[in-house]
């Protein structure tokens, strides 16, 4: 929402609050397969029949058609061959694929900006190799026992198949995703035992994964280049016990006068599960000389700097260099409602993956025993503060006391919800801006410098640590 007289208007937040024809249903049919893959979909269930006839009838109509009918009956029937559970995988995700797509229509109708017209071209197939195919056995072996029905011995198969993958830098997407879900696996099992079953999560997995063992579709090629300057808006930070991203999210001003776009630039490193909160900085940070302009409040300069087609830059340091002060708030007011949204690559259809940079200002903030959520034009917007990194001063008292806020808006169990990444508020009279990303670069913060040195001495026990094992 930017004010009218700079050149944007009210969000329509009422719009984001109504039903969508037809997601309900899709997203129906999704549950229902997922059901399936708890008991294994070559298991006789009543449960595996009905995902499976409802998947299948939910994509009828459309060029998968043919293939989703046959691999469902050849499931049904016992049958399924790997080739039939890759069909399976792809139907699952051009369904959610359309609930991607229905609810970026609605967010676009309803805060006004323009998206680009070119799409993103799928990836050129190659010929499949022996880890692809190895991937896809080890996933078609989960697929046929279900989540239920997974053991040690199950899940340790994906063991030999990651570690032969991670050396290739074309195979490692696959290979993290992997290694990631066999872990959560493998503390869960035996699946029988399981009390609480992740159904969504394990099939959001399980379908990629499926899906980026056919060749070609993990590759993920710059497309052009982009030479003018960034403007950061704020970070997300993603973190799991073993990994962590920061993704900055930024306008992009070209220096040859073009529209304005929005872009992204990421950053991950592995870590280990000790080393959280402000300690996270400590990883990113040598990889990206963004987090340091993001933290100081500045532009970045860049010098044909690789770009995909989607929107995220392939950062290389040596091609950006510091500009001018560029306060994330007043970047929003002025830049962010003429920027134009980039196309989604078709395996990034997902709803999980919808996260619209908005400004938000003249609204009612409130905390309850809900949360925090914020009146829009009369209309409630739910606020995730748990999304807010514990690596930043950003709290939700914070946001619960602002009056203005760039943030990510997300769709998640059903409902739209925004992501603070940064927000002002009042402090003494005077209007005070606070970062999700301020302690990114580094920080003479009391509480940010406190949380740096308490993660600076766990890496150094660990550090210590690893090298009595290596001496050993």
């Amino acid at each position: 929402m930017v004010p009218a007289d700079q050149g944007g208007g009210v969000m329509r937040a009422d719009l984001l609050g109504e039903s969508i024809d037809g997601l309900d249903e899709a997203l129906a049919a999704v549950d229902s397969f997922d059901r399936a893959l708890v008991v294994g979909l070559l298991r006789p269930h009543a449960v595996r029949d009905t995902g499976l006839t409802g998947l299948a009838g939910a994509v009828a109509g459309t060029p998968l058609a043919g293939v989703v009918t046959e691999a469902a009956d050849k499931a049904v029937a016992g049958a399924a061959g790997e080739d039939h559970f890759v069909a399976l995988a792809a139907a699952r995700t051009a369904l959610l694929g359309s609930v991607h797509d229905a609810l970026t229509a609605r967010v676009e109708e309803a805060i006004g900006r323009p998206r680009a017209e070119e799409s993103v071209p799928a990836p050129a197939g190659q010929p499949a190799g022996n880890l692809l195919t190895a991937a896809r056995t080890w996933l078609s072996d989960l697929a046929r026992c279900g989540w239920q029905g997974i053991d040690h011995d199950v899940v340790a198969g994906a063991a030999p198949v990651v570690s032969a993958m991670l050396p290739d830098p074309a195979l490692r997407r696959l290979a993290a995703l992997l290694d990631g879900f066999a872990a959560e696996l493998a503390a869960s099992c035996p699946g029988s035992a399981l009390e609480r079953v992740p159904v969504r999560r394990w099939a959001d997995l399980w379908s990629r994964a499926m899906v980026l063992t056919v060749p070609g579709a993990a590759d993920v090629p710059a497309t052009g280049t982009a030479t003018g300057r960034l403007l950061p808006l704020g970070v997300d930070v993603q973190e799991h016990a073993t990994a962590v991203q920061a993704q900055v999210h930024a306008v992009f001003e070209p220096a040859d006068g073009a529209a304005p776009r929005l872009v992204r630039a990421s950053v991950s490193a592995p870590k280990p599960d000790t080393v959280v909160g402000a300690g996270l900085w400590q990883l990113l940070r040598p990889h990206m000389s963004l987090l340091t302009a993001v933290s100081e409040g500045r532009s970045m300069d860049l010098t044909d700097m690789p770009v995909t087609a989607e929107g995220d830059l392939v950062w290389d340091d040596a091609r950006a260099r510091t500009g001018e002060p560029a306060d994330a708030l007043a970047t929003a007011r002025v830049a962010l409602s003429t920027a134009t949204a980039s196309a989604t690559a078709p395996l990034d259809r997902h709803p999980s993956r919808i996260a619209v940079p908005v400004f938000l200002e003249g609204y009612e903030a409130e905390k309850d025993g809900e949360g925090v959520a914020f009146t829009v034009t009369g209309h409630r917007l739910a606020v995730d503060t748990d999304r807010v990194p514990a690596a930043g001063p950003l709290t939700a008292e914070a946001v619960a006391a602002s009056g203005a806020c760039v943030g990510l808006l997300r769709w998640d169990a059903g409902v739209f919800t925004v992501q603070p990444l940064a927000v002002e508020t009042t402090v003494r009279k005077k209007p005070v801006a606070v970062h999700a990303g301020a302690w990114a670069g580094g920080t003479a913060d009391k509480a940010g410098a406190k949380a740096e040195k308490a993660a600076t001495d766990a890496a150094a026990v660990l550090r210590e640590r690893a090298g009595r094992l290596l001496r050993k």
